[in-house]
């Protein structure tokens, strides 16, 4: 498999001309990705190490895509939850420092990784479900999502976060690691949606049983982008780890089933998907 790797890959997200109304968005693998609007670039759910094996768990399927070290031109990254595939240290450390004027949003459980990573605590955003931020020229809203209990507590911080991310006059949905649930349903009503990136790798027993919390199947993904209008679905966490994915081939099945004008993509790491509306 050939990547858009490393020195490459910044090259083509710096010289990439994004006019208003469009958005660029290049995968970073699993949950990860890049989005450039106009000139604001931000990252979400970047695992850009082998902290996952180097802990015990298991390897990539692929190379990393890109050195954390060689990003100086992030504005904003974006984690949804603490999982380690998803708020990763031995990426966010070297990211944030090679981008000093980088602010990271993520979860309480997500700040305390990254105070201990030496970020500083001014660098880091806790937004509470449902609160607006604009920042660096784009706009954030913290979305419910459950890993698979909706956990929030009382000043309404919530353990697992999707981002509504304004940008560039397209709205991007990332829902992090969830199954579909009421509050999450509720949250999403009457938003417009352009681009819906949702977690396709589903959940079952035998991985339950292996302490592997699961996901949206692809139909419910199929069902969710159709129950919020979203103009384009693109599955997301289903690449990274052999033992908690299913057969791409299962996204489009469903779409074919379900709704089958809906436009839909996979992304390979490193590739480049361009909205235009």
């Amino acid at each position: 498999m050939t990547l858009v790797r490393d020195a490459a890959l910044i090259a083509q997200i710096d010289r990439l001309t994004v006019p208003y109304g469009q958005v660029a968005l290049w995968s970073l693998g699993q949950a990860g990705c890049v989005v450039k609007g106009g000139n604001t670039i931000a990252y979400i759910d970047p695992c850009l190490s082998n902290s996952v094996e180097a802990l015990g768990g298991p390897p990539r399927r692929f190379p990393i895509p890109l050195d954390p070290a060689l990003v100086t031109h992030a504005q904003v990254v974006l984690t949804t939850h603490e999982h380690l595939d998803h708020t990763d240290a031995a990426t966010l450390a070297p990211l944030m420092s090679a981008s000093p004027q980088a602010t990271l949003v993520t979860s309480l459980q997500g700040r305390q990784i990254a105070r201990d990573a030496g970020i500083p605590d001014e660098r880091i955003i806790t937004p509470r479900l449902g609160e607006r931020v604009e920042l660096a020229g784009l706009a954030f809203t913290a979305m419910p999502a459950a890993h698979y209990a909706y956990e929030v507590d009382a000043d309404g911080h919530s353990r697992w976060m999707g981002f509504i991310i304004e940008c560039n006059g397209v709205t991007v949905y990332h829902s992090g690691d969830t199954i579909i649930f009421p509050e999450l349903l509720a949250a999403l009503v009457g938003r417009v949606i352009d681009i819906a990136l949702l977690p396709i790798n589903g959940r079952d027993f035998f991985r339950e049983h292996e302490g592997i919390i699961g996901n949206l199947w692809p139909g419910e993904a199929v069902e969710l982008a159709k129950a919020i209008d979203a103009r384009v679905l693109i599955g997301i966490h289903n690449d990274l780890f052999a033992g908690n994915r299913v057969s791409p081939g299962m996204l489009f099945d469903e779409l074919d089933r379900r709704a089958p004008f809906m436009r839909c993509h996979l992304l390979q790491p490193g590739e480049l998907y361009l909205y235009a509306g």
